[in-house]
């Protein structure tokens, strides 16, 4: 099904439900970012629906923003300071946004052009004296709490690429959670306490409510790039087996160090119901003592989502004794 809209966003005039504030007369000197309209009016696919009411919001929000961060820092910077730090900024925000809406629609339908170039620019508003009216900023939570942002439209770093890589931000959407019966569990079950130098060893691994039947390789740009999806309700995934050496058991360890040994197991089978697989560690070069590790993970390799934040996730650890 096809849903036409016509949609206008982008006054400096906006509204949200929490309701418009309108400033006082001392107030109305303050300058308000004035962007073109965004129309939407060809057919939006239903599977893009939800993207589209995403980007649409996001664009709404950056103009309180750019007008919040107006009021905030008048009489700052010099005369090109709101080009450069809050013009040039929304305009490539809204460029994004705008561009994030036409490839939602075209996944599933032509791609429209909505003429994002023309679109993205803003310039300033004096308002001609007249009051401004403006979305007031959303009340802070307990202890400065707010949500930072939720994209990566404000981020400087590069984009991630799909490839294990630091220093990029991650786009894709979080994807889908079960309820919390369904949550995935896993639990290591065997392992021994103690073995030699280069000796093979096994690791029991069971899972519960994991389908482990997605990987994307990492090595191949499949690191960080699919939602997570839930089949019957349960995660499809994999999971991950590792053992690293401990230098200290006092402090946390150093992350950046390559295991002694890792695994991932994607088998086409799990499910609701529990089962284990067997995980052969063909042996630990170095002697000492190594944290076992085994981790679920989802189509991207990130641990599963919890519905519950007091809900244990999907991981065990055990210590094995290497001479």
């Amino acid at each position: 099904m096809h849903r036409k809209l016509v949609i206008t966003v982008g006054l400096a005039v906006t509204m949200a439900g929490a309701g418009i504030g309108i400033a006082s007369a001392a107030q109305a000197a303050v300058p308000t970012v004035n962007c073109p309209q965004v129309y939407i009016t060809v057919a939006v696919p239903q599977q893009a629906q939800a993207e589209v009411d995403s980007n649409l919001r996001q664009i709404d929000q950056q103009i309180n923003e750019a007008n919040n961060r107006i009021a905030a820092t008048q009489g700052q910077g010099g005369a090109n300071f709101i080009q450069n730090a809050i013009l040039g900024p929304l305009k490539d925000k809204r460029f994004a946004a705008i561009n994030r809406i036409e490839t939602a629609i075209s996944r599933n339908a032509p791609r429209p052009n909505l003429n994002a170039e023309r679109l993205s620019v803003c310039t300033l508003n004096q308002n001609g004296g007249a009051p401004a009216v403006t979305t007031p900023a959303a009340a802070q939570p307990g202890n400065n709490l707010g949500i930072l942002t939720d994209s990566c439209d404000t981020s400087r770093l590069e984009a991630h690429d799909g490839f294990q890589k630091g220093n990029r931000c991650v786009s894709t959407e979080f994807g889908e959670v079960g309820n919390a019966a369904n949550n995935p569990t896993l639990l290591i079950t065997s392992a021994p306490r103690q073995v030699n130098r280069n000796q093979a060893f096994t690791i029991q691994v069971s899972t519960r409510n994991l389908i482990r039947d997605r990987f994307l390789a990492a090595g191949q740009g499949g690191y960080y790039v699919e939602s997570s999806v839930l089949k019957n309700g349960l995660v499809r995934g994999h999971f991950h087996t590792a053992c690293r050496i401990l230098d200290s058991q006092q402090q946390a360890p150093a992350p950046d160090p390559v295991p002694g040994f890792f695994v991932a197991t994607e088998d086409s089978r799990g499910g609701a119901t529990p089962d284990t697989v067997a995980i052969q560690v063909p042996g630990l070069a170095q002697a000492g003592t190594f944290q076992c590790s085994a981790w679920a993970g989802d189509g991207s390799h990130r641990i599963p989502m919890m519905e519950r934040a007091n809900q244990t996730p999907a991981l065990d650890s055990v210590r094995v004794q290497v001479r």
